[in-house]
């Protein structure tokens, strides 16, 4: 497996700001797929206490493993960063090629690939890049759109995370000033003015924990205790599809989203998290979180374990993992699942199939953060982000909502009933101002009243999961047949240069590995050698020609050879 080695910090601020100026494009992602902000709409929502500006989020996977990945999230309007999870065994030997988007997703593994300390180092990175950004100006945010959140993730056992490599890790996320000091100095001269921006001294106080799919349910409960009580963090735990059982999982998968080439292995079931024992954990969990003044939520979901057997990862995995369409569909039903359990006492943090069209319906849900990873895999890659920021926006504009508690309210037309569930007796004097403000695209907060409104918004988006999961597995965006063309190959065949320059490849690298670069049409000599005894002989050959002016390359220490740009191309 090759072997990626981050940027240097010197050099990434460099290309950064000279890209900008001369391309007007950021890590090739050019300013106009910029997302910013919208003066007229407040996007934020509640996370651990804070208030990102937006609940929008990179998953934790292939996009937020290096520092550019983190900028051009941010750029894409991302608000909540999910970082890469990261666990003691840092030496992983990951089979290539790891990513499948070739229909829906599949992955090998998006287990970390830099040591531990490499990993934090990115981490920071990223963030002061962000500030690099934002600070200088070179990049103009909407005020009121600054606001985000850094949530670290950690795996996959107790043992790991209480070693003294991953401790460190966690401690120098809550106290990054070391790393920051050092980073700050290397800073290229000709920006020495960046060396005294105001850095974030405290990364992450929050974790989501990932674990291994068929970890022990009193594991995965004995390691948030030990890191809410020991680490002092707000915590919230990704739960696998299995929890929906092996009846349920089949019939959706198979019965009514007609994915019937996907096999589930029943011992993917035997060896996890009951629904039973995940509603107890849950519920202990959150005892504790509160007993110690900490705030606790989960995730829906992690990829579900599906039978190796479409050929294009390596065949020696017999167990790969599904994303895309068919999860969004597994994974919301488990969140109308939970909130039947649960109410809307716990948050839940969503990661499955999301894109520019359901964003705004998980946004309505009140699901924060809302995090995508294989959407981001697909041509445009990081570009498609600026589309979800259109569509929550012209979905916001259709019901009057000027912030995200007033779609939740407005979305799918059930504020009314809303509003009965929340305690304002239908004609009363405070339901008919209400309802006045609804119909007129009023402010609702002021209609209703600070505690009120709470209420409201939460009957709502218990309302709105019944409403939008009812009908989701009939939607047939999210069945086989909608899924299954592959991107088109025209069938051209690529020695080393004059590719056809598509340039789909740049954006869709998770790592910014792939660039493009001009250069004159030429002819370069080419010598072939062939041994001759004990010697060689040289002997001239076919030169290579150049004739297109515009080349594509590939930064090889940020290549990971995930596989992913080759789905993607016509070639």
């Amino acid at each position: 497996m090759p072997a990626l080695r981050p940027y240097p910090f010197g050099a990434l601020v460099r290309r950064m700001l000279v890209e900008l100026d001369a391309e007007q494009a950021i890590f090739d992602l050019p300013v106009r797929r910029f997302v910013t902000g919208n003066p007229h709409l407040d996007l934020a929502v509640d996370f651990h206490g804070r208030r990102p500006a937006s609940p929008l989020g990179p998953a934790a996977g292939p996009q937020t493993q290096m520092a550019q990945n983190i900028v051009l999230s941010w750029l894409g309007g991302c608000r909540i960063q999910e970082l890469k999870t990261v666990q003691i065994d840092d030496e992983l030997e990951i089979p290539r090629p790891c990513i499948d988007v070739h229909t829906v997703g599949l992955n090998a593994e998006w287990s970390q690939e830099l040591k531990l300390e490499e990993s934090l180092e990115e981490y920071v990175k990223g963030a002061m890049l962000v500030e690099i950004l934002r600070q200088s100006g070179a990049v103009e945010v909407t005020p009121g759109f600054e606001p985000l959140a850094w949530d670290m993730s950690v795996g996959y056992d107790l043992a790991g995370i209480r070693s003294p490599r991953v401790q460190a890790f966690i401690e120098s996320m809550l106290d990054c000033r070391a790393v920051v000091e050092r980073l700050r100095r290397q800073i290229p001269e000709e920006c020495r003015a960046l060396r005294d921006l105001d850095y974030p001294d405290r990364l992450s106080d929050t974790l989501t924990l990932s674990t291994f799919h068929g970890c022990p349910p009193d594991e995965i409960e004995r390691i948030i205790d030990f890191l809410m009580r020991q680490n002092g963090l707000h915590c919230i735990v990704k739960f696998n599809p299995m929890l929906l059982g092996p009846e349920v999982t089949r019939e959706l998968l198979h019965d009514e989203l007609g994915y019937d080439d996907l096999a589930v292995p029943e011992s993917a079931f035997e060896r996890d998290t009951t629904w039973s024992q995940a509603v107890e954990i849950v519920g202990r969990l959150g005892d504790t979180a509160r007993e110690l003044g900490l705030s606790f939520g989960v995730k829906f979901s992690n990829t579900l374990i599906v039978e190796n057997t479409r050929g294009f990862l390596a065949p020696a995995e017999k167990e790969v993992y599904l994303s895309g369409q068919p999860l969004h569909v597994l994974a919301m039903h488990l969140v109308r699942r939970f909130r039947r359990e649960f109410g809307d006492r716990f948050p839940i943090s969503f990661a499955a199939g999301i894109d520019r069209l359901n964003y705004p319906d998980a946004a309505a849900l009140g699901l924060a953060p809302i995090t995508v990873c294989t959407d981001l895999l697909r041509k445009g890659g990081y570009g498609r982000l600026a589309a979800y920021q259109a569509e929550l926006e012209r979905r916001m504009g259709e019901v009057g909502a000027r912030s995200i508690d007033e779609l939740s309210i407005s979305a799918y037309g059930r504020g009314l009933d809303a509003l009965e569930s929340a305690g304002a007796g239908r004609g009363s004097p405070v339901w008919e101002r209400c309802r006045d403000a609804l119909a007129a695209g009023g402010d609702l907060l002021a209609a209703a009243g600070r505690e009120l409104f709470a209420r409201w918004v939460s009957e709502a988006r218990l309302a709105n999961t019944e409403t939008y999961v009812e009908g989701l597995a009939a939607d047939e965006r999210y069945t086989r047949a909608a899924n299954s063309t592959p991107p088109r190959k025209i069938g051209s065949h690529l020695e080393l240069f004059d590719c056809i320059s598509c340039d789909i490849c740049i954006p869709v690298c998770p790592n910014d590995a792939n660039f493009a670069y001009r250069g004159p049409e030429q002819q370069i000599p080419v010598a072939r050698a062939r041994r001759r005894g004990d010697g060689w002989e040289w002997r001239p050959g076919d030169p290579l020609k150049l004739a297109r002016r515009h080349q594509i390359g590939t930064f090889l220490d940020v290549c990971n050879e995930c596989g992913n740009c080759d789905i993607c191309i016509p070639v």
